[in-house]
């Protein structure tokens, strides 16, 4: 017996669903790419009879990707993959459109957690999972319900970190492909999506200019190259701090500062975290920084920004605007955190824009229909998106705004191929 979605979802408001309806179509009709695959999955029924578990950033744009997988035949359930990137007039929207929904903005962490239980509960076939937290329950906590799972797609670097150790050291138990490393994935979306979706939510929330003031950038990997472009457009000067000398020297070149974070803390207006790594701003870094100062995360776990070591200097904290906690440091100075340390561009504003977002997420879907038609034959490993799809959504997307691109002659493809003297 089928149950009706609207029976099972967990959702706080139905009455939101029409608000939620517009966001869809709005983002739905600047996604030109992804509209292409609905159509051909579609015609295809590619997930036909199969369950599809997806746990990402509950936005429109995400609803609009649930809605493809759905119209290739999938039965599909969807939860949050971040607490307060959940907008509820879209969960209600999903609901109203017959897929299962368990998410709720802000839950509890209790019920956060349940919620991503609940959506596994399902015993789904294929997975999007986003920092590796449905790869990371179904392994740790929960094997039962991982019988029928095929594989699935990872949205982030920080979850394919999750993924590859667990490959390394033997533990994982199906196939799962790596999206954030496709070319049509980092080089747009985490450098041009994340660079503009942070300064969007950073701008929305503060109300404050950029333009004369000094951003601090933490990490050179492709969201950083993208946040540390933005904020130069944006009239900032900007200093880098990293780890890595090779990505220091490539931000020297490209005519930022480099500096360690213990000098980049003494002149920041605004941090901004990108490294995948806890502890990034810490005690030490607090204790040197302008009062004013504006701390704000774009990796996918609220651990770059050490809240304790804040609190432990501070004598007290209160919010002083939508998604902005003032932290009173003892010897008078004050610190302020956007979106409790958590993604600032989806936690403080929509993320991502939509047509960046058309190519990710036409990634997730081609490598989904990928991965339940090779997962036998792929074994439980990390795999990359093949060049083949990655090169697709670029033509798709070329097509889409209209461009066209040279094709090689066979006389000039057999010079690329030929070792011998022309």
């Amino acid at each position: 017996m089928t149950v009706n979605p609207k029976e099972k979802s967990i959702v706080r408001d139905m009455s939101l669903a029409p608000e939620g309806h517009l966001k869809i179509d709005w983002v739905a009709a600047h996604m030109p790419v992804l509209n292409r695959i609905r159509e051909q999955f579609e015609k295809e029924q590619p997930f036909k009879g199969l369950k599809v578990a997806i746990s990402l950033h509950l936005e429109a744009k995400t609803a609009y990707l649930a809605k493809v997988v759905q119209a290739g035949g999938a039965d599909v359930t969807i939860t949050g993959s971040n607490p307060l990137s959940t907008q509820d007039d879209v969960c209600a929207a999903l609901v109203e459109d017959g897929i299962t929904v368990f998410a709720k903005y802000n839950p509890e962490p209790e019920e956060y957690k349940a919620l991503l239980v609940k959506a596994l509960e399902t015993k789904p076939d294929l997975i999007i999972d986003d920092g590796g937290d449905f790869v990371s329950i179904l392994h740790a906590e929960r094997p039962d319900l991982m019988a029928q799972i095929r594989g699935g797609a990872e949205e982030t670097t920080t979850g394919i970190l999750r993924l590859k150790a667990m490959e390394k050291d033997g533990s994982l138990k199906f196939p799962m492909v790596a999206v954030n490393d496709a070319f049509c994935k980092y080089l747009f979306d985490n450098r041009y999506g994340t660079g503009q979706s942070v300064f969007d939510g950073i701008n929305r929330t503060t109300n404050l200019v950029v333009a004369g003031k000094t951003v601090v950038v933490a990490g050179y990997g492709w969201c950083g190259k993208g946040v540390a472009m933005r904020a130069k457009g944006l009239g900032a000067q900007v200093i880098v701090t990293e780890t890595d000398a090779i990505r220091a020297v490539e931000a020297y070149m490209d005519g930022f500062t480099v500096l360690p974070m213990i000098e980049a803390a003494k002149h920041g207006d605004f941090f901004v975290t990108v490294t995948g790594n806890k502890d990034v701003i810490r005690g030490e870094h607090y204790e040197v920084m302008k009062n004013g100062a504006i701390l704000s995360n774009a990796g996918h776990f609220d651990v770059e920004v050490n809240k304790p070591e804040l609190e432990a200097l501070s004598k007290g904290k209160r919010v002083v605007r939508r998604n902005i906690e003032e932290y009173q440091l003892k010897d008078g100075r004050s610190i302020y955190l956007l979106a409790e340390g958590r993604l600032v561009n989806l936690a403080a504003g929509d993320g991502h824009p939509a047509e960046i977002m058309d190519m990710t997420f036409a990634l997730q879907a081609m490598s989904l229909k990928y991965v339940n038609d090779n997962y036998n034959a792929i074994g439980k490993k990390v795999v990359n998106v093949p060049y083949a799809l990655d090169e697709q959504v670029a033509r798709y997307k070329l097509e889409a705004i209209g461009t066209g691109i040279d094709t090689l002659s066979d006389e000039q493809k057999a010079y690329l191929d030929s070792w011998q003297e022309h």
